[in-house]
């Protein structure tokens, strides 16, 4: 008798494991495509990316470098202070994107130039949507940011 509970328990622990193995090789293949490792202009000059790869890049948009091209192109340096990357991005900007304000683009370094299929414009850590700051006000709550 107690053998028969003593295999019972190695077979539960043994299809647990395998289980979790498995479930643990489906995730990482589910996620292989959804995982943008983020780089810095710096980093991306140091280590050119191949060009199937697929990453972001951060940082400042630098002044004097925006131009709007033909149609939705639009071509700008992105840079971290230590190095500038030169970015295309085919599409429509958000609103908060200019330049010396800060942005984050997913997209491929092809010949020299970072490809972007997506930009994000980032904002201050202050910034709060009107709606919030309306809301606050009613309960009393707000507090001014220091300017």
């Amino acid at each position: 008798m107690k053998s028969l509970k003593k295999t019972r328990r190695i077979q539960i622990i043994i299809l647990a494991f395998v289980s979790l193995t498995v479930a643990t090789g489906l995730i990482g293949y589910a996620m292989r495509d959804g995982i943008n490792f983020f780089k810095s202009p710096s980093q991306v000059i140091a280590e050119p990316p191949a060009p199937n790869e697929v990453f972001r890049i951060g940082g400042l948009v630098e002044e004097g470098t925006l131009v709007r091209g033909q149609g939705e192109t639009v071509t700008f340096n992105v840079t971290d202070g230590g190095a500038s990357v030169s970015v295309a991005f085919t599409g429509v900007l958000p609103d908060l994107f200019g330049e010396g304000q800060g942005m984050v683009g997913t997209g491929s370094y092809i010949n020299n130039t970072f490809q972007a299929t997506e930009i994000l414009a980032k904002h201050d850590e202050d910034y709060m949507p009107k709606e919030v700051i309306d809301a606050l006000k009613e309960q009393g709550t707000y507090v001014e940011p220091n300017s």
